[in-house]
């Protein structure tokens, strides 16, 4: 109402100074191009500038922090300090028994043998380099209800693991712990957990925590379950007098309520607003969800339409919030039926049997992982060390294939300063420049290519691409 009665008192001061309208209308065209005054101008966008800032700041954009390929869960009572070493390893073994060269994973993938003749070696570098990129030690579903002094004793001890594999340089990129629920049963057990965890981690590594340090919060049927473990978090650093903010955490998405709240609202948004900055990652939870919509559990699948719709309101709720988004799991592994007893060795028709069960659980999985790339997920969650092989194999497929394509629309869009071009079929505005930017910030941070491939196929110098900025770059450019 301000805006329209601000234009309209301005048009009528502009009308009251001429004869008719037809006279005030050649005055403006005598005057200026434009028919709006000035004044009336200024009230409506000047109005915009509230809305405009309080919406900049609420969706600033993807993380300028590289985010992970997959989150990797194991029980908390099975973590040690050596954890991801020895993860690759049996990721490697596997590798080396099921697919001991390209062509082998191809026929177990179904990948064209070219493409992984490219891929397979950058999958054995990263499998010795970095098989764990990101993980999660389990106090909730890989752990289970046990005693209260037996999970006191593992809160403490994993702590004690975690401060022995940073001291060495061992950890992952990402590490943390998922907590029970905040529901009331189980309330006082996770944030006692989460209490004990931290305070043994900070007197065992002087008052210092690692880098992406996060807690995982499952089963949320209320914001109120997040606001509580926002105030835990303030609690916790108030008394230890860590700055604020140091601690963060993200949200599991495997109940409806998560997705709509009891008023037919979305539920994401108020999740997140209770989390008060904290919250840096939402991941779905495929069995959780499946099973609270009642589907049975044989078709409890990442494929189901159920996980699409609920994946793609995460997505549309929090597109441009900088909150990460994680698929799930795929719950067949790829593990052979039969076992050799000590000292013996399996028959060649045993070892055909679970070289044939392992190829079937690695296209599932490389075909669930292709799913979610598709969708724009590009992270995902591995349970056992066999499943690296897929993670790596079908992230590392589904950039080169379309590497080349990018780097034609990218080169091509950077020379034109970001006008709108074709290329071939396709059509590019600005928007995708950011898009086609990013597209090469994944694959090299994964390492699918190197940070040499990138820059010379991107035709962005190493400080361009860490920028992570298309406009800055085109600023830049256009500055030189």
């Amino acid at each position: 109402m301000y805006v329209v009665s601000a234009f309209r008192r301005t048009t009528n001061v502009r009308r009251r100074s001429f004869g008719s309208l037809n006279d005030a209308g050649l005055y403006l065209r005598v005057m200026a191009d434009t028919t709006i005054p000035e004044q009336a101008l200024a009230a409506f966008v000047d109005a915009l500038d509230k809305a405009n800032a309080l919406t900049a700041e609420r969706f600033p954009g993807e993380r300028q922090k590289r985010q992970p390929v997959h989150t990797v869960y194991g029980g908390a009572h099975l973590f040690k300090a050596d954890a991801v070493q020895k993860l690759g390893v049996v990721a490697e073994r596997a590798l080396q028994e099921y697919a001991p060269d390209a062509s082998s994973l191809a026929d177990a993938l179904g990948f064209e043998p070219e493409l992984a003749s490219r891929l397979y070696p950058r999958v054995v570098d990263k499998l010795q380099r970095e098989p764990v990129e990101d993980f999660r030690i389990d106090f909730e579903d890989g752990f289970g209800n046990r005693p209260d002094d037996e999970e006191d004793r593992f809160a403490r001890s994993t702590a004690d693991e975690v401060a022995a594999s940073m001291a060495a340089g061992a950890l992952p990129a990402g590490i943390g712990i998922r907590i029970k629920p905040l529901n009331e049963e189980l309330k006082r057990r996770s944030v006692r957990t989460f209490d004990l965890f931290l305070t043994r981690l900070l007197e065992r590594t002087g008052g210092k925590l690692p880098d992406n340090l996060v807690v995982t919060l499952p089963k949320i049927t209320t914001p109120d379950q997040v606001a509580a473990l926002a105030s835990a978090c303030d609690a916790f650093e108030y008394w230890r007098e860590l700055p604020e903010g140091t601690l963060q955490f993200e949200v599991m998405i495997e109940t409806t309520q998560s997705i709509f709240a009891a008023d037919g609202t979305v539920a994401l948004p108020r999740l997140i607003a209770e989390g008060r900055g904290r919250i840096v990652a939402a991941h779905f939870g495929t069995y959780d969800y499946t099973a609270a919509c009642s589907i049975t559990a044989a078709h409890q699948d990442m494929l189901h339409p159920a996980c699409d719709f609920a994946r793609h309101v995460m997505q549309a709720a929090l597109a441009g919030t900088g909150i990460c988004l994680s698929d799930g799991a795929t719950n067949i592994m790829p593990v052979g039926p039969h076992r050799a007893a000590a000292g013996a060795t399996l028959t060649p028709a045993q070892q055909d049997e679970n070289k044939r069960a392992v190829h079937r659980a690695w296209r599932l999985h490389s075909e669930h992982i292709r799913h979610s790339l598709v969708a724009g997920f590009y992270q995902g969650w591995d349970l056992q060390p066999a499943q690296f092989v897929t993670r790596y194999a079908a992230v590392y497929a589904f950039f080169l294939e379309g590497l080349a394509a990018a780097s034609e629309r990218l080169k091509n869009f950077v020379e034109k300063a970001a006008q709108a071009t074709i290329v071939g079929e396709v059509f590019d505005d600005a928007a995708t420049g950011q898009g086609l930017l990013n597209y090469f910030l994944r694959a090299m941070n994964c390492g699918a290519i190197t940070e040499r491939e990138a820059v010379e196929m991107s035709g962005l110098s190493l400080d361009e691409l860490r920028g992570r900025s298309f406009i800055r770059i085109l600023a830049n450019r256009r500055q030189k």
